[in-house]
């Protein structure tokens, strides 16, 4: 078969006779548009969540338990910074770094994000301490147990994703049907159990320990509202009341709204089958929906916090260059 002479398709390496893996052509405008919007977000990805990482490091202030579990969740998504580059490559359905670097990708992404997952799981288990728990929170939530979680985090993902991956790193290139392929394969069983540790459970634990920060934020904030109604009733003291309620909402509603917006598709196709489905496009629009989360984290998670701010300002001037910028007050 003459693959040259096939319209509105090209081989992926023209010069091996065996190669039969094509890439459909489209138009340039559209393949720019394309690299320049997942170029923009891999670089968006990259950048804030370095401004965490060097935040939360240089400044003494802010190495409390919460903040270091903010920066395990930064370092994990600053490395799914980098491997949507990686995706890139793959845009055209075209892969040019050979099999084995295309299972260390494949095995990086399933470790960086599973960390990633897991360390918010962490944080919304902090969190629910410290709303529902404060005058418990000190003893409970300590730097020794935030570091040990830390690390059972990233160990149980690495050996969690060499035991789903066992297949592709045994044998790279084993699934892949041409040369210029990168096929992400997993068995049915390992991708059900993908899909329990690394979706199912974690979103669970999250939906139920925020809604019970919510509910518990609520009725502080109802509290604080009939303990001051006595003594100021003034509008302005319901509407401060009303605001942190729906505060409360929102950030428990951001939240698991982008978890499952990001992560979805991706769960669904890989359970489904129907990635046999999509052209590489699609596949490549899925999975890096699914790293933009990370590209969101440092948004949700960091960004609000007045000492983020504080510290982005700091670092963009250069002030973290003098001598003695780690002790600043940064709250």
């Amino acid at each position: 078969v003459d693959f040259t002479l096939m319209e509105g398709t090209e081989l992926c390496f023209p010069q091996l006779a065996n190669a039969f893996c094509t890439r459909p052509k489209r138009p340039h405008v559209e393949a720019m548009l394309v690299y320049i919007l997942l170029s923009s977000i891999c670089l968006l990805t990259v950048i804030l969540n370095l401004l965490v990482v060097i935040s939360i490091s240089h400044f003494r202030q802010l190495h409390t338990p919460t903040n270091l579990l903010l920066l395990s969740l930064a370092v994990s998504d600053f490395f799914v910074g980098f491997l949507m580059f990686f995706q890139m490559v793959l845009i055209d359905g075209c892969w040019f770094l050979g099999d084995i670097m295309c299972t260390i990708y494949q095995y990086l992404a399933y470790i960086i994000t599973s960390a990633s997952i897991g360390t918010m799981v962490i944080i919304s288990i902090d969190r629910y301490v410290a709303i529902c728990y404060p005058l418990h929170y000190s003893t409970k939530i300590t730097h020794r147990k935030v570091q040990i979680s830390i690390y059972l985090c990233w160990i149980c993902s690495v050996i969690f994703q060499t035991l789903n991956l066992t297949d592709a790193l045994e044998q790279p290139g084993r699934y892949n049907s041409c040369v210029g392929e990168c096929v992400f394969y997993i068995n049915h069983i390992a991708a059900i159990a993908d899909l329990i540790f690394s979706f199912i459970v974690p979103i669970a634990v999250i939906i139920v320990l925020y809604m019970r920060v919510f509910v518990v934020a609520v009725s502080q904030a109802r509290s604080v509202r009939s303990q001051l109604a006595p003594a100021y009733r003034h509008q302005s003291v319901r509407a401060a009341a009303k605001k942190s309620e729906l505060k409360a909402a929102r950030t428990v509603g951001v939240v698991i709204a982008v978890f499952l917006l990001c992560m979805s598709p991706f769960y669904f196709v890989n359970i489904t089958g129907t990635d046999s489905f999509l052209n590489a496009t699609s596949a490549t629009f899925v999975i890096c929906l699914f790293y933009f989360n990370s590209c969101l984290n440092p948004i949700i998670y960091a960004f609000f916090y007045p000492w983020f701010r504080k510290s982005i300002k700091l670092i963009l001037t250069l002030q973290i260059l003098k001598a003695g910028s780690s002790d600043a007050n940064m709250l």
